[in-house]
């Protein structure tokens, strides 16, 4: 199997200016060819820490794969440094050269001489043409070895890899890398990684658990000459996590419950509603996120006030006097008021303390979610444990949404 090493090269990605999406774009193309990431780093503008960095990462891997530093300014220095580490001369480049003067001229803009220092190529090397600007991309080969340098502009980064780089690594590789996402709601990391721990031992396929807010995710991975095969390696493995995690799971390679959740209404026909108080609209924001949303969402009440409560979903006052707005009685009120108004067939509706203080002497991160289907409403009791509101809120949403998920299997 082939193994790489993927270096990001900007100081502005250290400072936090700029999200490194082009190394999680990388892993995942690469893993789909049967390339191996072993490591991912990032480096500053600066010429021997990047030399440093280069020279570990060929050390102890087949290919090393750059992003950034490609560009005409005096700290752009990726090609160099790669350059002089692999030992090669580095040459102008005349189509580079065309091009870029082409790219200036169709934007009626004169080309600074700085930009020139781009079309340098390494001599003996291999120039990938940038159709999206003006930075070449390159690779250089030397004792089984290749680096390759890619432009930091995502979109310029993206189309080179995959019209010009991909093929390149796919002359070199043998084999595929598949993986499938096995997403669970309502129990933890460690609970699951409790019930599935013999499979947490496999070697091919391995099984790997991960936390995200508010759920948990089992990734199978397996490795074989062809992706046929590495769906029959890991079939047995997936069917053994369903029957252990099959309550808690709710789908597999899905993107988020809320895409779950839309694919599921879609599926058999289904609307929703919602009435949020502490997550002012956060469900519905996520719903509607999702394409086809238009189709299974009614609407979404945000109900912050009590008076609002009773006024627009019938919360009764005397059921706000009684067990006030964070209570069990009042989430069923708002979820069956939810239903009622829409003419959904399902509504969720959430009330709870999202913090920092504390609401009715009723602790920061306790949450009652109504929900009101086919059978009735009902509400359920859950506590963050955390003072954190946007986590709070999140969270809060996130379960709102795997009720709702739960519910439309009835139908």
């Amino acid at each position: 199997m082939l193994c790489c090493e993927i270096v990001s090269v900007g100081t502005e990605l250290l400072l936090g200016d700029i999200l490194d999406t082009n190394a999680q774009y990388l892993s995942k193309e690469l893993a789909s060819m049967g390339i191996a990431v072993l490591h991912r780093s990032t480096v500053g503008d600066n010429p021997e820490r990047l030399r440093q960095t280069v020279e570990l990462a060929l050390s102890r891997s087949d290919v090393v794969l750059l992003t950034g530093g490609l560009g005409p300014t005096a700290d752009d220095i990726t090609k160099e440094v790669c350059a002089d580490v692999m030992g090669f001369a580095l040459v102008r480049n005349d189509e580079a050269e065309e091009s870029m003067r082409a790219f200036f001229k169709t934007r009626g803009r004169p080309m600074p001489e700085s930009n020139l220092k781009q079309a340098d190529v390494p001599q003996g090397g291999i120039v990938f043409q940038n159709d999206n600007g003006t930075a070449p991309g390159m690779a250089m080969e030397k004792d089984g070895k290749s680096v390759i340098l890619l432009p930091g502009p995502p979109n310029e980064m993206r189309a080179m890899f995959a019209d010009k780089v991909k093929p390149f690594l796919a002359a070199k590789t043998t084999g595929v890398i598949v993986s499938h996402t096995v997403r669970t709601m309502g129990i933890g990391e460690s609970d699951m990684a409790e019930r599935v721990a013999p499979l947490l031992r496999l070697s091919n396929p391995t099984v790997a658990p991960y936390a995200k807010q508010g759920e948990a995710l089992l990734r199978v991975t397996a490795y074989a000459d062809t992706q046929e095969e590495a769906e029959k390696r890991m079939a047995p493995i997936l069917s053994q996590i369903r029957g252990i995690l099959g309550e808690y799971i709710y789908g597999v390679d899905v993107e988020d419950i809320q895409h779950a959740v839309v694919q599921a209404l879609l599926a058999k026909k289904l609307r929703v509603a919602t009435a949020e108080s502490c997550t002012a609209g956060y469900i519905a924001k996520r719903l509607t996120e999702v394409a086809g949303a238009s189709d299974v969402f009614d609407c979404g009440l945000v109900t912050y006030s009590n008076d609002m409560k009773e006024k627009l979903l019938g919360v009764r006052h005397e059921t706000l006097a009684k067990h006030g707005a964070v209570s069990a009685e009042t989430a069923t009120e708002m979820a069956a008021g939810a239903k009622r108004v829409s003419g959904a067939d399902v509504a969720v509706a959430v009330t709870g303390v999202a913090g920092p203080g504390c609401s009715e002497n009723k602790p920061v991160g306790l949450v009652y979610i109504g929900i009101a289907d086919r059978d009735g409403a009902r509400a359920v009791r859950f506590e963050t444990g955390r003072r954190d509101r946007e986590f709070n809120r999140y969270v809060t949403a996130s379960r709102a949404l795997h009720l709702v998920w739960q519910s439309i299997q009835k139908y």
